[in-house]
């Protein structure tokens, strides 16, 4: 298993990634993103906000999931987009974000998350994020498989009917080769 320098800090991050099959389910990444996000003033500690682009780290890398921290300034969000046919989770460790999301021919559903939330979704789940209050954000993110690409679509209503299967399973080694964003 390969992590930054977060497992320094987050030393119990490496017993929570550890091996469980080929892949999370949605309620696991839930849980797995609750249980760090517990750690929220470690997380505090470690997470900077920036602009125009928001910062992230990555915490954790295995060859079933990746562990993100990221950050969230007022005003900050991502383009819609899915995450290639990988299951996802994200709790909210400040602040309060708001989430547009759509799965294939459903319809286009709004959430906000505040400190504390956190949710799992699965493989076809489409979605945009943003921080539409007046403070600081931060969140932490979780996918399996890891670092598959995302796409981005123009508006939630492009995404496909049918969300094109997963990538083949690839090495920690060629994981770890491939600078993302999350």
């Amino acid at each position: 298993m390969s992590t930054n320098t977060a497992d320094l800090v987050l030393p119990e991050l490496a017993s929570l990634v550890r091996p469980r099959g080929p892949q999370w389910s949605p309620d696991g990444l839930r849980d797995l993103v609750t249980r760090v996000a517990g750690h929220h003033d470690t997380l505090l500690d470690l997470v900077r906000f920036s602009s125009p682009r928001r910062w992230w780290a990555r915490l954790a890398l295995t060859e079933e999931v990746e562990v993100w921290l990221l950050s969230w300034l007022p005003g900050q969000h991502t383009e819609p987009h899915d995450h290639g046919g990988a299951s996802g989770a994200f709790a909210v460790v400040l602040g309060e974000l708001s989430e547009t999301y759509r799965y294939p021919r459903g319809p286009v559903a709004h959430r906000t998350h505040d400190t504390g939330s956190a949710i799992g979704f699965g493989a076809g789940r489409a979605h945009q994020v943003w921080n539409t209050g007046l403070a600081k954000a931060a969140t932490v993110h979780a996918y399996s498989p890891p670092l598959v690409p995302t796409r981005e679509y123009a508006s939630l209503l492009d995404i496909p009917d049918h969300i094109p299967p997963l990538p083949p399973r690839r090495s920690l080694e060629e994981l770890s080769k491939e600078p993302v964003e999350p």
